[in-house]
């Protein structure tokens, strides 16, 4: 199979390899920016038709416009299942590559269309659906994978089942380390169904590290947003190309399989070159992803049909 080089702008100083996607059909969700703008781009490059599944198609319309390839503008608002649903119905007939990217950070409690906590709504629960709703598209391809995007801060993430919309207690780390520990018990699930299902899809997680992207300048506010933006996005953060690599690589990479996480193996997989990493502990629980996959089939309803498990 051929391999295409990122050129610098993609990729700046990582000089990453991937196999052509010729022929395979990619989604992208948050594509307007950071990790996705770059996933999309490079995914596009190497010859897949990809279509950026947006909130704004405005917004993904001009950005369509800087991308050489077979691009098409979506929309989708992770935060609405009704948007879900609409989005699904008007897919490709087959998906190869599925990367589950979007997420928001730090921003003060409140609730999506459907009553949810937003950051559990946006990262987690919109994904869940979405997953759900293109199986059978992806089971089209003889090669399809699920990419979803989780982050070391899943280690610190609690899931208060009895509080899911965190009423009682809101604090936006809190809320945010939780919906990064559910997107990695979903991936792991999802591929342990997959597999009882015999089914050639494979469910992959990924993390970018430290990177520094739009997700911290448009979600925090107050000292939150400050400490990111002036003081740890300069000192310590990769640039949002560097940070895409470990997606890209568990979208393309040969060797990756069902099951694995993908992230960036320097110190404290802040940075590096992508790497297999193991999940943190939380996340390797499987009564604890069963109890959230049956929750979030409860609250997603008829947005998605989950593939079953054996």
């Amino acid at each position: 199979m051929p391999r295409l080089t990122l050129s610098a702008t993609e990729c700046m100083m990582c000089r990453m390899e991937i196999p052509s996607q010729s022929g395979r059909v990619a989604i992208v969700t948050g594509a307007t920016g950071g990790l996705g703008s770059v996933v999309a781009r490079s995914l596009a490059g190497a010859g897949a038709e990809v279509v950026l599944a947006v909130r704004d198609p405005g917004r993904g319309e001009r950005l369509s416009r800087t991308i050489p390839g077979d691009v098409s503008v979506r929309r989708l608002d992770l935060a609405d299942l009704e948007s879900v649903r609409e989005f699904v119905a008007g897919a490709p007939s087959r998906v190869d590559l599925l990367i589950n990217n979007a997420g928001i950070m730090g921003v003060p409690r409140r609730l999506s269309a459907q009553g949810h906590e937003l950051q559990f709504a946006v990262n987690h629960l919109g994904h869940f659906a979405l997953t759900a709703g293109l199986l059978d598209r992806l089971g089209a391809s003889p090669d399809a994978r699920v990419v979803t995007v989780t982050s070391t801060l899943a280690r610190s993430g609690r899931i208060d089942f009895d509080d899911l919309t965190m009423s009682r207690r809101y604090r936006t780390t809190a809320a945010y380390n939780r919906s990064k520990l559910a997107n990695s018990l979903f991936g792991l699930e999802l591929n342990r169904r997959l597999v009882a299902a015999d089914s050639p899809v494979r469910s992959v997680l990924a993390h970018p590290g430290y990177a520094a992207t739009n997700i911290q300048r448009d979600g925090p506010t107050g000292m939150y947003r400050f400490l990111l933006t002036r003081i740890g996005n300069p000192l310590f953060a990769a640039s949002a190309a560097e940070g895409a690599r470990p997606l890209l690589y568990a979208a393309t990479d040969p060797s990756v399989r069902g099951g694995e996480l993908i992230g960036p193996g320097g110190i404290a997989q802040m940075r590096g070159r992508p790497k297999h990493l193991s999940p943190v502990p939380r996340a390797l629980d499987p009564d604890l992803a069963r109890r959230l996959w049956t929750v979030s089939e409860e609250l997603a309803g008829s947005a998605g049909r989950p593939v079953g498990r054996e």
